[in-house]
């Protein structure tokens, strides 16, 4: 039972391997961390602004203080605005991911 117990308290394998894989992981430049990052809020961004226009697609303009062809006009270039925005504040968590994935990408090549 206590070989049981200490194996439950101990350190994961995957925890260990993660180590190992980080340890042994070359330096990344912090300009490829910087770019990383800029292409990854920039993909979140046009990711959101895509969804928000799903999400407006069926909304009529306002007909009291909008409305008429500008308003359908200048729509996009709204929800793009309100895409990086979001993007900007934090997200929803897809530019971390991506972020991540091209940093490891870049490991991988190297």
């Amino acid at each position: 039972m206590n070989s049981v117990a200490s194996a439950l308290t101990g350190p994961s394998p995957l925890s260990l391997v993660d180590s190992l894989r980080r340890s042994s992981a070359p330096a990344i430049d912090p300009k490829d961390i910087a770019k990383a990052k800029a292409a990854a809020e920039d993909f979140e961004a046009f990711f959101v602004s895509h969804a928000f226009e799903g999400m407006f697609a069926g909304m009529d303009t306002d007909p009291m203080f909008g409305g008429g062809e500008a308003e359908q006009m200048f729509r996009s270039f709204l929800l793009q605005e309100y895409g990086k925005k979001v993007a900007q504040s934090g997200g929803i968590g897809v530019s971390g991911m991506v972020q991540q994935q091209l940093l490891q990408l870049q490991e991988v090549s190297k």
